[in-house]
C-alpha cells in the first residue's frame, strides 16, 4: 500500500532494540524531513519480545540506546497491542503493531546484516523489523513458530508481502555498517522495492562482515556479549556456533568459549549465553531470567538461555576452558581474546598463534608478548589499545 505525507499526517517511524551505531542522528534527520513536509512524527518500538515483553520495557531499551524525545525530537509511542495484516498461506493469521497499523505513513528504519541463526536472501534488516520486531510479541512468536516448519526465508518474504499490502508504508531506510560498526552505506527503499531490493544489500553487508582471521583454535575469551552488539549477544557468525546450545555452525571452529561480562544495555536478556562452555557468576547476577525467558521462548530457542558453568573469578573460568580444550600445555594452547563479536578491529592471541598471525598480510602484530593480564584478585585485565598512536 503505497503513500505521503500529507498536511498534519501522523507519521510512525519504527525504531528496533538492536545496537545500530548511527540509530539516533538517522531518527533525528527522519524526524526533521517528516516534519518539513508537514507531517507529525513519532517512534514506535519495532523489536517484538524485548524489553520483557512490556510497553514500558520496550521504552526503558530505546531510551538506554539513546532513542527518546528529548534525543530525537519526537515522542516514543509504545504499546503491545496488535492488528491482524491478513491470513498467511500458512494457514496463521500475520500480527503487526496497532500504532504502525492506525498511522497515516510509515517509515521503518533499520541495518541490514547477516542474521545470527539462518541463513536466506532475506535476512537481519527492514523485512525481518516489519516481520518480528513490528509484530510484538504476538507477531514475534506465531512467526518464529511457523519458521520451525517453513523456514525463516518463507516466513519472511509470506509475512512482509502482507504487512506490505496492510501499512500505509512511505519507504524504509536501510543502514550497512563497516567492521568498525561504522556507517558506510545508506540506502532509501520505496516500500514497493524492499522485499526485492534487501537480498542485494544483504551481500554487500556481509562482505564488510569482520571476522576472527583463525580457522580453528582452542580458546576464545570474550569480554562481554549484550543485545546492542547481537541478537544473541555474541553474534553466531562470528564465533562459529549456532545460539542454540553453542552447536557448531561452521568456521572458526573453537574448542571453548569463555564469556565474562552483559551489558548494561542488554537490561539482564543473556539470550545466547548457551553458546559459552563458561562463564563468571558476575553475568548471571546481570541476568534477567524473566526477560531472558521470554525472548528465548518467543525465539522457539530455550537452549539459548541455557548457562555455562560460572566461577567467581575471571581466571577460574578461563583456566577451566584451557583444562577442557585439548591443549598438551600452556604453550600449546592456541587462545584469542576478543572485546565483543563487534569490535574485532583488535585482537589478543596466545604464542601458539603468532606465527600464523605473522603470515597473514591482513594482520599486524602491533606489541610484544606479554604475561596474561591477570591480577591477584583473579579478575583480568585486558590490554587494549597497544595499536592506538
Amino acid at each position: 500500500m503505497s503513500t505521503s505525507i500529507g498536511a498534519g499526517a501522523r507519521v510512525a517511524i519504527a525504531a528496533g532494540s538492536r545496537g545500530v551505531r548511527d540509530a539516533v542522528p538517522a531518527l533525528q534527520t527522519l524526524v526533521t524531513l517528516v516534519r518539513q513536509a508537514g507531517g507529525s512524527p513519532f517512534i514506535v518500538p519495532a523489536m517484538g519480545s524485548h524489553g520483557g515483553a512490556t510497553a514500558a520495557g520496550q521504552r526503558d531499551v530505546l531510551a538506554a540506546l539513546g532513542v527518546g524525545e528529548e534525543t530525537v525530537g519526537a515522542p516514543v509511542v509504545s504499546s503491545m497491542d496488535v492488528v491482524t495484516a491478513g491470513t498467511s498461506r500458512f494457514g496463521a493469521p500475520v500480527w503487526v503493531a496497532r500504532d504502525l497499523a492506525e498511522a497515516d505513513a510509515v517509515i521503518v528504519l533499520n541495518r541490514v546484516k547477516p542474521h545470527t541463526d539462518f541463513q536466506g536472501p532475506i535476512e537481519s534488516g527492514l523485512v525481518k523489523m516489519l516481520v518480528i520486531g513490528a509484530g510484538k510479541h504476538r507477531g514475534a512468536a506465531e512467526a518464529h513458530r511457523l519458521a520451525l516448519r517453513h523456514g525463516f526465508p518463507a516466513v519472511l518474504e509470506e509475512h512482509a508481502r502482507l504487512i506490505l499490502s496492510h501499512l500505509r508504508l512511505l519507504c524504509g531506510v536501510a543502514l550497512i555498517e563497516e567492521q568498525h560498526e561504522r556507517t558506510a552505506e545508506v540506502h532509501l527503499l520505496p516500500a514497493a522495492e524492499i522485499i526485492v531490493r534487501e537480498p542485494m544489500l544483504l551481500a554487500r553487508a556481509r562482505s564488510l562482515m569482520p571476522t576472527i582471521p583463525f580457522p580453528a583454535f582452542d580458546c576464545l575469551v570474550v569480554d562481554e556479549m549484550g543485545k546492542e552488539i547481537s541478537g544473541t549477544g555474541m553474534d553466531s557468525k562470528v564465533i562459529g556456533r549456532l545460539e542454540a546450545g553453542g552447536k557448531a555452525a561452521g568456521q572458526p571452529r573453537i574448542t571453548r568459549i569463555v564469556v565474562r561480562d552483559l551489558t548494561p544495555a542488554s537490561h539482564g536478556n543473556a539470550i545466547g549465553v548457551g553458546a559459552a562452555d563458561f562463564t563468571t557468576t558476575r553475568l548471571l547476577a546481570a541476568v534477567d531470567r524473566h526477560v531472558t525467558a521470554i525472548n528465548c521462548i518467543t525465539s522457539t530457542a530455550p537452549e539459548s538461555g541455557r548457562l555455562p558453568i560460572a566461577f567467581e573469578r575471571d581466571v577460574d573460568a578461563v583456566l577451566a576452558a584451557a583444562a577442557t580444550c585439548g591443549a598438551a600445555s600452556p604453550e600449546e594452547l592456541s587462545l584469542v581474546w576478543i572485546r565483543s563479536t563487534l569490535h574485532l578491529e583488535e585482537l589478543m592471541i596466545s604464542t601458539a598463534l603468532l606465527a600464523e598471525a605473522g603470515s597473514d598480510p591482513g594482520l599486524e602484530i602491533v606489541g610484544k608478548p606479554f604475561p596474561f593480564p591477570a591480577v591477584d584478585d583473579g579478575s583480568l585485565a585486558p590490554v587494549w589499545g597497544l595499536g592506538d598512536d
